[in-house]
């Protein structure tokens, strides 16, 4: 009778070994997993700035399109022509007109997209999905959650309809 006691113990002592000492909890669990995706995040845009760098292209023309909780205006989507590596116009897709200049300047180049993304990336934010054209490198997506707890400071942006522009 004993001995199925015994053998059951001696089981759960030997279980109870191998276990580590302290686990994990969900929140360090989540943690490190944030931290593996910021490495991978900061791979992924030191790869793809690169790439645009490479092409060398500053004269260029986006449509971008900010899904925010803004004034119509600050969505878009919007056609912005850089020249010189300059933003030269930022014009609604919807009525051919000009916007106020503010809604976009955070994202009225390539390379103020990236400022976005590392900026992102240096603040740990929360969730960070980035798209990147696997060709010239700049990014065509971007959807950033800074901080799960908080509504509404989400960034939703996207860029298509890239065409350089030749100057003759």
């Amino acid at each position: 009778m004993r001995l199925p006691i015994i053998i059951s113990a001696t089981l759960l002592l030997s279980l109870g070994l191998n276990l580590p000492a302290m686990s994990e909890t969900s929140a360090e669990k989540a943690q490190c997993q944030r931290q593996t995706n910021n490495n991978l995040n900061f791979r992924r845009l030191r790869f793809n700035s690169r790439l645009w760098d490479q092409a060398n292209i500053s004269n260029y023309r986006i449509t971008v399109s900010n899904s925010c909780f803004c004034i119509p205006d600050a969505r878009g989507p919007v056609v912005i022509e850089v020249r010189n590596g300059r933003t030269a116009s930022i014009t609604s897709v919807a009525t051919g007109k000009p916007i106020n200049p503010q809604f976009f300047e955070k994202y009225n180049t390539i390379p103020k997209l990236f400022n976005v993304i590392q900026d992102a990336i240096n603040r740990k934010a929360y969730s960070l999905d980035v798209r990147y054209n696997a060709k010239l490198g700049y990014p065509t997506q971007i959807n950033i959650d800074y901080d799960s707890q908080i509504a509404d400071e989400e960034i939703y942006l996207t860029i298509e309809n890239f065409q350089e522009i030749k100057i003759r």
